[in-house]
């Protein structure tokens, strides 16, 4: 894909697979960011693929704590929705969703509009759950006899001890709205609103067959948009492996 974006004209043999020096060009970028604005569709990607990681995290936080270190009547049955939420495909709820957000809420061309129907996400609550669930209970019992709240306790001996999965969550979550395409496309219309997915389709269906090398021109969009996940796994991985969650306990 990389070598794709730097040709100056598309090579299909199997040579054209390893980079040609007289072949290479940054034209291909120069040209796609004149058409749509890269800068301006990483930045709608950034504050939509931000928005849903913050809801993904408090909530996914908040309820996955509350299934596995908190007891209360219908704790059974809240879990076993959460699964079943894993059952229904989106689509069955897009219809309606975009007429509560677009005509009810009046949210249409706007970034709440976009991250609300992801603000929740329930493989993060089954992945939270889990985590605190390995979590030693005699720390949060010693922080409760020592007068600490539930709140205190989630914040102050909770939370660190999970931070593998507050970084795996974040790492899965960012996948999906960064690359997500249907829903911000139906929701919005102005082009100054896409995520670069949108402006990439845009570009695809509309501008593409005008342009001097439409190949290499959309494999500059596609290495845009990639770079920042690759980027953030190639930073983070270590971290999928590294946990402390049971050195707060001797004996």
């Amino acid at each position: 894909m990389i070598i794709g974006s730097l040709q100056a004209s598309p090579d299909s043999t199997p040579g054209g697979a390893f980079p040609n020096p007289a072949n290479l060009t940054l034209e291909n970028y120069t040209d796609i960011n004149s058409r749509i604005n890269l800068i301006r569709g990483l930045l709608n990607s950034g504050i939509f693929t931000g928005g849903v990681i913050v809801g993904t995290l408090v909530f996914g936080v908040l309820v996955g704590y509350a299934l596995a270190q908190l007891q209360w009547r219908g704790r059974g049955v809240t879990f076993a929705l959460v699964l079943l939420v894993q059952v229904v495909p989106f689509q069955l709820l897009m219809i309606p969703l975009y007429v509560m957000i677009a005509r009810d809420y009046g949210l249409a061309d706007n970034y709440l509009g976009m991250i609300l129907p992801f603000a929740i996400n329930s493989t993060a609550v089954i992945i939270f759950r889990q985590y605190f669930l390995q979590v030693p209970r005699d720390l949060f019992d010693a922080a409760r006899i020592d007068g600490a709240g539930e709140i205190t306790v989630l914040m102050k001996i909770a939370i660190p001890l999970v931070r593998p999965a507050i970084l795996t969550v974040v790492l899965l979550t960012f996948i999906g709205p960064w690359n997500e395409f249907l829903w911000p496309f139906l929701v919005t219309k102005e082009a100054s609103m896409q995520p670069l997915a949108v402006a990439l389709a845009n570009y695809i269906s509309n501008v593409a067959a005008t342009a001097a090398n439409p190949f290499g021109a959309v494999l500059a969009g596609a290495c845009v948009l990639a770079a920042p996940a690759v980027l953030l796994f190639i930073v983070f991985q270590r971290h999928f492996v590294s946990t402390d969650i049971g050195s707060g306990v001797k004996g």
